[in-house]
């Protein structure tokens, strides 16, 4: 049993030398059963141009697991991309693995988010020129207000990690079994930014919300996903407690645009799996859904800012063909040296 267990304290340690140093801001957070499964919910379009999609994931509280749900914000310097959040099991424990900001996506556990976070690296969307430029095929976006997209399927079928289950974690029993792609590990060595304060409110937002908490939802969260981040204010039970105010009438289902609204099976803009639980990455067709039983998953924020008036931004035909027909070049995800 004392072997056991020193093997189990060795491996821990290993892992803590091998993951980013940026992941390791802020308290290390360890639980000794899995956090729930990933709830199926439909995306808010984007609202303006410049915002970054961050998923949502399951965080740690005082009362358990409580949903941080997911929401467009602001990238905090031109080029940056988001590296989400994940759980990964290590010497019998569940280890909490930060997101951070970086000019390429790092290893997320291999933890199929949607929209555009399929598992392996990001696809979507690419910086261009100073611009952001959305990937239709999984990213919802206003097209009144938002010109700069594009259209391709097979990049995201590509880098889709095939997780039917929803699974909230990486290795372990039952977990995602994916080990970082070689992009994954050089983007290790890039320099990392560490969640911002608005991402923090973010997640203390809904720390603070008896209804995030699986005990309270049971892996049904009232509000998976919202357009802009939550605060100490627009929370949905602050502003509960002011029924007179103009923002609980007017503007509560512009930030919690999502609040009691589960994805409809038929929905493109759903954070659906593909194929097979743990499996590799694979092209995979669009399927349905089978809802699961249980619970549900997490996301965090990023700090307001001033964004950019986006320019108009459509790849060349000739482009888009190429992307299809080559081997999947990382540089093109992470928006460098498109060509």
């Amino acid at each position: 049993m004392r072997l056991l267990r020193t093997s189990r304290w060795l491996l821990l340690t290993l892992l803590l030398l091998i993951v980013p140093a940026s992941s390791f801001a802020g308290v290390f957070i360890s639980v000794g059963f899995a956090p729930p499964v990933l709830p199926v919910y439909v995306q808010p379009p984007c609202p303006q141009p410049g915002l970054m999609w961050t998923p949502g994931y399951w965080a740690y509280g005082d009362d358990g697991y409580y949903w941080v749900p997911g929401a467009w914000v602001p990238a905090p310097y031109m080029g940056a991309l988001w590296t989400p959040p994940y759980w990964g099991w290590a010497g019998g424990m569940y280890m909490f693995h930060p997101g951070y900001w970086g000019p390429h996506v790092g290893y997320y556990g291999g933890v199929n988010y949607g929209f555009g976070y399929m598992g392996v690296g990001f696809v979507g969307g690419m910086w261009h020129g100073g611009v952001f430029a959305y990937n239709t095929a999984v990213m919802r976006v206003n097209t009144t207000v938002i010109r700069n997209t594009y259209i391709d399927r097979t990049i995201v079928q590509r880098n889709t990690i095939i997780n039917n289950n929803h699974v909230a974690y990486s290795g372990g029993p039952g977990g995602i079994q994916h080990q970082p792609a070689p992009q994954e590990r050089l983007a290790m060595r890039d320099q990392h930014m560490a969640p911002t304060n608005v991402q923090s409110q973010h997640e203390q937002a809904a720390r603070m919300e008896r209804a995030s908490y699986f005990n309270s939802n049971h892996g049904r969260p009232a509000t998976a996903a919202v357009a802009r981040p939550w605060n100490a204010q627009n929370r949905p039970s602050a502003m509960n407690q002011r029924p007179n105010s103009f923002n609980n009438r007017g503007t509560a289902g512009a930030t919690n645009g999502m609040q009691n609204r589960q994805g409809q099976p038929n929905s493109a803009y759903q954070n659906r799996g593909y194929g097979q639980q743990g499996g590799n990455v694979q092209n995979h067709p669009y399927g349905q859904y089978q809802r699961p039983n249980n619970q549900g998953y997490n996301q965090r924020q990023i700090p307001q800012g001033q964004n950019r008036q986006a320019q108009q931004y459509h790849p060349p035909a000739q482009n888009q063909q190429r992307m299809q027909d080559r081997p999947m070049d990382r540089r093109d995800i992470n928006g460098r040296n498109f060509r």
